[in-house]
């Protein structure tokens, strides 16, 4: 396809992440024809995620499981927990099988599994494409206008975080719950044992920290300030005291916000690009699964006629807002424990 040209599909989807990828698998495999634009190369950098075993039956939805079981991602039963209390070992929990293994996902390899799974689902797939403008038709989303041509879809999904691309084209509101807070991340390489069999997160009067042996000799910590307190650059976790720093310390934007309608005439928001919590929350990769798959049947069920266009953007929408007020509700209270 060349700029200036125009293509006409059922669903054109912005952003490859997690919930990018899951949105155009699950379109594709209702029969829907589906584009995907990702403005980056693969792989890409991005911080590693603990994935809660309950990630394996969505995997199995989008025929994704068997090759994250072969990526040889470390694996392990629970995380340690410091909050208000000592120490203590949260496990995921176990059935007839045995313990429930969790996943310490390496998400250039994770994200780039998911991105093949959408393309052998019958995903096109563009990259690098960039989303340059939203084409509107009275108050109906159309196509996008891109750095490759002009996509014309019934419907366009926005899974390109929390920048909120398509939000911000449209003017729709983002609510805050929360001051600002930046989470800053980085890599330390070495041996940390004690770090070696599950992460850990534990809270202070200003904060926590979260740790874990992300591959082998190679470890990851994330910190957020309740109080605003910048990282220094050169900055390690008491127990990586002895680690050799590995490249630069990044950070993130993860304030509490939600898109006040995530969903609407022509299109769908998944992932962070509908609402943003920060990492105490837990299992964002799960959600951003959860959300693109969701968001899959709805549009199916819309443009195949099981929905009426309004039947699906009210479920989402709905399905949407509960959620978020529910993990603000439950963060509110953890959050509340702390000494300050």
């Amino acid at each position: 396809m060349m700029p200036g040209d125009v293509l006409n599909t059922d669903v054109l989807v912005i952003g490859s992440g997690p919930a990018g990828s899951a949105a155009a698998a699950a379109c594709a495999q209702k029969g829907l024809r589906v584009v995907l634009i990702e403005r980056e190369l693969f792989p890409r950098s991005h911080p590693g995620e603990t994935l809660h075993p309950g990630v394996e039956p969505l995997l199995k939805q989008l025929g994704a499981i068997e090759p994250v079981l072969a990526a040889g991602f470390l694996r392990h039963t629970g995380n340690w927990v410091q909050w208000e209390a000592q120490k203590h070992f949260v496990p995921f929990g176990e059935d007839d099988s045995g313990a429930w293994l969790g996943f310490q996902a390496w998400r250039a390899d994770f994200d780039n599994i998911l991105l093949n799974q959408a393309r052998a689902s019958g995903v096109e797939v563009l990259q690098p494409c960039q989303a340059l403008r939203l084409l509107v038709d009275g108050c109906k989303v159309v196509g996008v206008e891109t750095s490759q041509g002009t996509f014309r879809a019934s419907i366009v999904v926005d899974a390109t975080g929390g920048h909120h691309w398509l939000a911000r084209q449209l003017g729709l509101q983002i609510n805050y719950h929360s001051p600002r807070l930046i989470a800053y991340y980085g890599y330390a390489t070495g041996e940390c044992p004690a770090r070696d069999d599950a992460p850990a997160i534990v809270a202070d009067s200003e904060g926590w920290t979260w740790t874990a042996k992300v591959q082998p000799q190679l470890y990851q910590w994330t910190r957020l300030s309740l109080v605003g307190k910048q990282v220094p650059k050169d900055w390690l976790p008491d127990e990586f005291h002895g680690l050799k720093i590995h490249g630069k310390m990044h950070a993130a934007d993860v304030t509490w916000r939600i898109v006040s309608q995530p969903a609407g005439s022509g299109y769908f928001m998944v992932g962070d690009a509908a609402m943003v919590l920060d990492p105490a929350s837990s299992h964002g990769v799960l959600k951003a699964i959860m959300s693109g798959i969701m968001a899959g049947h709805l549009i199916a069920a819309e443009l195949l006629g099981n929905l009426t266009p309004a039947q699906a953007t009210q479920h989402y929408c709905q399905w949407i807002h509960n959620w978020f007020q529910h993990d603000v509700e439950n963060l509110s209270k953890l959050y509340a424990m702390l000494p300050n």
